[in-house]
């Protein structure tokens, strides 16, 4: 969660949240969410089968550090209006972009209810933030966490850290976002992933 909010797909969801239906955004924001984390935890679990444990290990020891420390400079280097920009420039580039309608034809209940939900917006807010999570730092977060834990604990804590953020972001995205700078939340991550990195080298290798 420390590395997703205040995030490019944190601030997709709020912009999209606020233009169409909620469930629909959230929908389409899980689902390729989920998939990312699915996708990492498998990439994070297959590495260490082609490689050495203890070279995993070293090699996730090393990521936390330098993850950490980069989340700790981004913080320091961050400006307490960098959210309020983020969400300007993502407006912008989002704003051109109609919701799609729904034919008003008599269906089956199932038929209704699916295509409440896979619709246009459903799309393209899916193909929106999977585009913006891959190689973003929940992605490799996850990959790296997956490498030397229980990659089934590690996507399912992922894909619940997820659903917090992305249906805080759909409830009130903006308003949290305005209220929890990124300064802050890099901070918070940083030290995470500092505190992951120095479990790693007092621990070792289980």
């Amino acid at each position: 969660m420390a590395s997703e909010i205040g995030d490019e797909t944190f601030i997709i969801a709020a912009i999209l949240a606020m233009r169409h239906k909620k469930r629909v955004v959230f929908a389409g924001a899980i689902s390729a969410l989920a998939l990312m984390t699915i996708i990492s935890a498998v990439l994070g679990y297959v590495v260490p089968n082609l490689i050495s444990k203890e070279t995993t290990h070293n090699a996730a020891t090393l990521l936390y550090t330098i993850f950490g420390l980069r989340l700790l400079y981004i913080g320091w280097q961050c400006k307490e209006d960098t959210t309020k920009e983020e969400f300007k420039e993502l407006n912008r580039k989002l704003s051109p972009i109609q919701e799609g309608k729904t034919w008003a034809k008599k269906k089956p209940k199932y038929a209704q209810f699916l295509s409440g939900f896979f619709t246009p917006v459903f799309l393209e807010c899916f193909v929106l933030t999977f585009l913006a999570e891959w190689g973003d730092r929940s992605q490799i977060a996850t990959i790296t966490l997956a490498t030397h834990k229980n990659p089934v604990g590690v996507t399912l804590g992922g894909i619940l850290g997820h659903a917090l953020c992305s249906g805080g972001a759909v409830i009130g995205g903006k308003l949290l976002a305005m209220k929890i700078s990124q300064r802050t939340v890099a901070f918070i991550g940083g030290a995470v992933f500092i505190a992951f990195a120095i479990h790693n080298i007092v621990f070792g290798s289980t």
